[in-house]
This record gives structure tokens, C-alpha cells and sequence, in this order.
């Protein structure tokens, strides 16, 4: 008998009884298969699939950021390169000019002074900076700068006038103040040759310095007057006879001018046109802007420097073709914008002439009413009330002058019970809501700011003539009070003080203002009063006023309706960040407590452009519609519905058809 050991050591290796048992020599080469690892091929697919899936989505946050067209220049080695090292630097360049140095008497350091302001206005917007000399342009050191700053180089050579020119007409952009080469290198008289040639305009006149301050009147709705209030009038001092030009050709645009209608002689439209101070625009491939005065020629308040500031910024973004934002002052395609603002004074009853032209150009006036006036003819009110708002007038105080040390107005205390018992007494007869107070005296003060808010106003006219022509927002506390300063030239002057009484000449002074307003993109105030302008044999002109002021594209509103557009613009937040040459990011934000309706937001691109397409990065933003105005390469984006506390954020790609 065969005893067969059942221990499992013992059992026989390699035997056919047993298949799953392995030899040796295949274990060795299992080990050997496992040490080899994965073949070679099989890894060369999972390396491919890895860089392939990294570049598609590198190139997927590319496209989002940079947009559809630009975003592939990122996908070279240089582009990523430029992210790594961040954003390249604009090259900026100041000519500091010895040969205009050498015009100025010995120890004059206007210049020097001048140039140092350039500096600071630079560093604040942390833009970097070469001080160039006169060799440097003669040279062509120059070319490689996307902005060359001239600050009031009178004196410049024959060589560097050559190279200034042909660094503009390929593309390059030029600051300039004051009367640009008009001398040469040796203080030879050139003229102003070279104000015709690039600037596109003709000298007319050096500013006389026999006052300390000229005002200098800037126009709304320009993309380097953004966000200035229309018809603001900076301060400039004269010391250095500050130049007035006339701009020539369609590729130059006035954006200010020195023409006062209160006080200079002429014509109101030639005067405008007369009296350029700041003109930006085109030659060839470039850009220049340019300013008759030197930037620290500005004095002023502390709105002063403001506004000036946000001019300079926005000269300089103009110049490096960087997009400007900003909300238009009047709803839609409206140019400016008018009230009817008739006084009902002596002879109350001639109001009742105004009322069949009201009724039929469909349009609201604003009255203003005296207390005793409304409990006198309180019939003829309540009949008012119906072709427009009614507003108080009231007696607040005076002062002696308009310079008199002494404050003659009553005080807040006074003042606030003037003012709310002229509004209960004028609400009670009208049976409708009174917003809007005009001081009989035409004058006030913070105290009548803060008497109007307590009682409930919303809106005061006053007789200033030396602010903008466009509202004012004044705060106090958590509430606001809109100002409305004089525009223009009232029946009391064009009657009364000018003696024009025939229709015709009565009509021409009002298309004057008219035209002027409409130029400066602001609010035409028509004052009236009862004793004058409505007397039957004047109430002719007011309706061709009217027709006149429809015809240029004017807003015809009412003070209740202007103040509800006039704060709510003034609440919207703005950002705008260029994401690439091809796409710009535009968050609008509105901080207030109340909804607001609607909006035209505009958008300086600074290029020719075509196929826009508006988008956002966040899911259920409302698109808005859009316009695009390729001649003056603006974009308006016209946003509705935006909630109190909202903001929305848009990405607007465009290709670029000028590169």
C-alpha cells in the first residue's frame, strides 16, 4: 500500500494535478513585468490627455477674462509670460524744455513749478514717468511713448517740431498747454502754425490779465468732461495770458470756452465759438488734447480742484485710448434739458394767457406763488394747479450785496417757519403737494438748505450766476434738496432792462441762451413773470420758446419729474476695468433705498468697433439693449429696473475693425 503524505510541504511543485500553481521561472517573470511598469505608449497618451485637458481649460478661463478674440495672444510664451510679470507699463513722457526755459526771465521757475504739478498729477494715478529733454525729441528718442506731455512749451526747435508731427500722425498721443511751439529754438517768433496744423484750430486771442481770474466754462456730455457737471465754471488765474482759439475742422472738438454772456460783448453763438480753452481730438493716427492755460493756473474752491482733477484723468484715459463710463445727464437722446418757470406776481391774472399754450404744446409748467397772492385769487390757483406744479415763494431775508460781509437772512429757526407755513398755506388752496420754493430775494444760504429739507422741499431756484448749469445735489443729514441756479437771461432783463419789446428781438435774445445751454448739455431755466413775458401782446414768444426748445432735442419736464431723474442719477455707482483690447468689464451699482427705472449708461471704446455682444458672469443678469454710435465710437447700454441695493455687472467683447 502506497501512504501518501498529507503534509502540504510535501506535496509534489509543478505538478499537472495542480494548474494554478506557477513554476519558478514564471514567477520571475511576473516580478520582472511588474518592476518594467506600464509600457511606454500607453504613458505618452496619459501625458497628452493631461496637457491637452490643462490648455483647453487654460484657455477656457483665458477666453472668459480676455474674451473671444484677444485671449489666444495669452497662449503664446511671451503672452504667458506678460501674465507672469503683470502688467506692462504705459511709457509716459515730460518734455522739460530748455529752449522755452531760455525765453523766461532770469529766476522765473514757472516752468520748472508747472512741471512739477504734471508729476503729481502722474503719481496720484501711480502712471510712470520720463522727464524728456529737447535733445530727446530731436533725436527720436520719443517713439516708443504711447503719451508725450508738452506743459507750456513755447520754444520748441524745427527738428523737434518735425518729429512731434510725425509721432501723432503715426498713432502717438499729445498733452498740451499754452502756445505750443510758437517760438523757435532761438526765440524767433513762428506764429501758430502749429496750433493750425495738428491742433485743427486758429488763435484768436491771449486772455487780458487786468482781472486775477477769468471763468472758464466746461461743456457735459464730452468723454474728457465725464462726470463733470455740464456748464461748470473753473477758475483760472491770468497771470499767464491764457490763450482762446477757434476750432477749424470736424476732426478737432471745443470743449470749453472763455466767453461770459453776463458780462462780454457780441453775439452769444459767436463768443462760443470764439473762445475755445480746451479742444481734444485726431491727427492722422493720433490724439492730442490740448488747454490754454497751464494746469496750475487752476485756483479755486476745493470743487474746483475736483472737477479739474476728474477733467485731467480723463484727458489722459481719452489720450491712452483707455474706455471712459459715465451716465448721461437726460433721460435718453435727449441734448439738454428746459423748464417753464413762469412767477405769479403783479397782475396774477395774465398767468391764465399761458394756459392755452400749455395745453397745447402738452407740456407742465412750474409756478411760483406767493402766499398772499394764492389766498387773494385762490380760484385762479386751484385752475393752476392743473397745467403744472406749484411752488412757494417766500421772504427769508436779504443781504445788502451779493459781497457784503454781513449775512442779512433770517435765521434757520425763522427761516423754517417762512418757509413751511408759505407751503401748508400754498397746499391747502391748491389742493396739491408743493415741492419747489423760490426766495423772494433769490439769495440763501446752508440754513435755507436745511429749513427746505425740514419742511419737506425738494427743489429751490435760486438767482445765482456763478454755478453750473445743471442741478446741484445738496445733503443734509439723510435727505437732499436739489438747487437750481439761473441759466439764462429772464423777461425782467430782456423787457424790462434791454427794452426789447417787439416779439421778434424778444425771441432772437432767448434763442441766444437757448443755443448756448443746449452747447453746454445743460438745463434752460425760461423765467417768467406775469407783469411782462405773460402779457398778451408777449405770450406769442413763449409758445415759439417752446417750439424752439422741442426742435433741439430739449427735455421738456416739470420740477417734480426732474428732481426724481436728477437723484437717482446722481446715486449710480460706476466701474469700468478694460479687460483686453477687445473686451470691457462695466459693474453699475445702485446704493440708494429706491428703485431706479431706468438709465442710459455711456461708454467712451475709443475705437472703431462692430459685432457687440453683451454678457455677464453672473447667471440671470437682465441684458439690456445697446446702441453703438460708430462715428463717436460710443456705446450706450440703456439699463432698467435697477433695485435699490443692486449691482449688476456686464462684459461687453466687441471686435476691434481699426487695429
Amino acid at each position: 500500500m502506497e501512504i501518501i503524505n498529507s503534509k502540504p510541504g510535501n506535496q509534489p511543485t509543478g505538478s499537472d494535478d495542480n494548474p494554478s500553481k506557477k513554476t519558478r521561472a514564471e514567477e520571475a517573470e511576473d516580478k520582472k513585468k511588474k518592476e518594467k511598469g506600464v509600457g511606454f505608449l500607453p504613458l505618452m497618451g496619459y501625458g497628452v490627455f493631461f496637457i491637452v485637458t490643462g490648455l483647453y481649460i487654460y484657455m477656457y478661463i483665458m477666453q472668459g477674462v480676455f474674451g473671444n478674440d484677444d485671449y489666444m495672444e495669452y497662449l503664446t510664451p511671451a503672452g504667458f509670460m506678460s501674465l507672469l510679470e503683470g502688467e506692462e507699463k504705459i511709457k509716459i513722457g515730460i518734455l522739460y524744455s530748455q529752449y522755452t526755459e531760455n525765453l523766461l526771465p532770469p529766476g522765473n521757475t514757472s516752468l520748472n513749478d508747472n512741471i512739477v504739478i504734471w508729476k503729481r498729477f502722474l503719481d496720484q494715478y501711480k502712471l510712470t514717468y520720463t522727464v524728456l529733454a529737447d535733445s530727446d525729441i530731436e533725436k527720436g528718442h520719443h517713439k516708443d511713448y504711447a503719451l508725450l506731455i508738452l506743459p507750456s512749451s513755447k520754444s520748441l526747435s524745427d527738428l523737434q517740431y518735425r518729429n512731434l508731427k510725425s509721432y501723432i500722425d503715426r498713432g502717438g498721443s499729445i498733452f498740451a498747454t499754452a502756445g505750443t511751439a510758437s517760438f523757435t529754438e532761438k526765440a524767433k517768433w513762428r506764429g501758430w502754425i502749429f496750433f493750425n496744423e495738428i491742433f485743427g484750430v486758429k488763435f484768436r486771442a491771449e486772455i487780458p490779465h487786468d482781472v486775477v481770474t477769468r471763468i472758464h466754462t466746461l461743456r457735459g456730455g464730452l468723454p474728457i468732461t465725464s462726470n463733470i457737471p455740464a456748464g461748470y465754471p473753473l477758475k483760472i488765474a491770468t497771470w499767464d495770458r491764457p490763450i482762446a482759439v477757434e476750432v477749424l475742422e470736424p476732426r478737432a472738438e471745443q470743449a470749453s470756452f472763455w466767453y461770459n454772456y453776463r458780462f462780454d460783448e457780441g453775439l452769444v453763438r459767436e463768443g462760443l465759438n470764439e473762445s475755445a480753452g480746451i479742444v481734444f481730438g485726431t491727427y492722422g493716427k493720433g490724439r492730442f488734447v490740448w488747454m490754454g492755460f497751464d494746469v496750475n493756473s487752476v485756483i479755486g474752491r476745493q470743487e474746483d480742484y475736483v472737477n479739474f482733477d476728474k477733467l485731467f484723468n480723463n484727458s489722459v484715459n481719452w489720450l491712452l485710448r483707455l474706455p471712459i463710463a459715465y451716465v448721461k445727464d437726460w433721460p435718453g437722446d435727449y441734448k439738454a434739458a428746459a423748464l417753464i418757470t413762469p412767477t405769479v406776481s403783479e397782475q396774477p391774472a395774465n398767468i391764465a394767457n399761458l394756459f392755452p399754450i400749455l395745453s397745447s404744446e402738452n407740456i407742465k409748467a412750474n409756478f411760483f406763488v406767493d402766499p398772499s397772492v394764492a389766498e387773494t385769487y385762490p380760484d385762479l390757483i386751484r385752475r393752476m394747479a392743473g397745467y403744472g406744479a406749484i411752488g412757494a415763494i417766500g421772504d427769508i431775508g436779504f443781504m445788502l450785496s451779493i459781497n457784503d460781509t454781513i449775512n442779512k437772512l433770517n435765521d434757520l429757526t425763522t427761516q423754517f417757519n417762512k418757509v413751511k407755513s408759505a407751503k401748508d398755506k400754498l397746499s391747502a388752496i391748491s389742493n396739491t403737494k408743493v415741492y419747489s420754493f423760490l426766495p423772494a430775494n433769490g439769495l440763501l444760504n446752508d440754513d435755507t438748505y436745511m429749513a427746505l429739507i425740514r419742511s419737506g422741499y425738494r427743489v429751490v431756484l435760486t438767482d445765482s450766476l456763478t454755478d453750473r448749469s445743471v442741478p446741484r445735489v445738496v445733503i443734509k443729514g439723510d435727505s437732499a434738496v436739489i438747487a437750481l441756479t439761473k441759466t439764462a437771461r429772464d423777461d425782467y432783463e430782456v423787457i424790462r432792462d434791454y427794452g426789447l419789446y417787439q416779439q421778434e428781438f424778444q425771441l432772437y435774445t432767448y434763442r441766444e441762451d437757448i443755443e448756448r445751454v443746449l452747447f453746454e448739455r445743460g438745463l434752460y431755466i425760461f423765467k417768467m413773470h406775469t407783469e411782462y413775458q405773460c402779457l398778451p401782446e408777449n405770450v406769442w414768444v413763449t409758445r415759439n420758446v417752446i417750439k424752439l426748445l422741442k426742435e433741439k432735442q430739449f427735455w421738456m419736464t416739470d420740477i417734480n419729474k426732474l428732481y426724481d431723474w436728477w437723484v437717482q442719477r446722481n446715486r449710480i455707482e460706476i466701474r469700468v476695468l478694460p479687460r483686453s483690447s477687445s473686451r470691457v468689464a462695466v459693474v453699475v451699482s445702485n446704493p440708494g433705498s429706491d428703485l431706479i427705472k431706468e438709465f442710459t449708461l455711456s461708454i467712451e471704446l475709443e475705437s472703431k468697433s462692430d459685432n457687440f455682444r453683451i454678457s455677464s458672469e453672473i447667471i440671470g443678469t437682465q441684458i439690456p439693449k445697446f446702441n453703438f454710435n460708430a462715428a463717436a465710437k460710443k456705446l450706450d447700454l440703456y439699463i432698467k429696473d435697477l433695485k435699490a441695493g443692486q449691482s449688476r455687472s456686464y462684459l461687453v467683447d466687441f471686435e476691434r475693425i481699426d487695429v
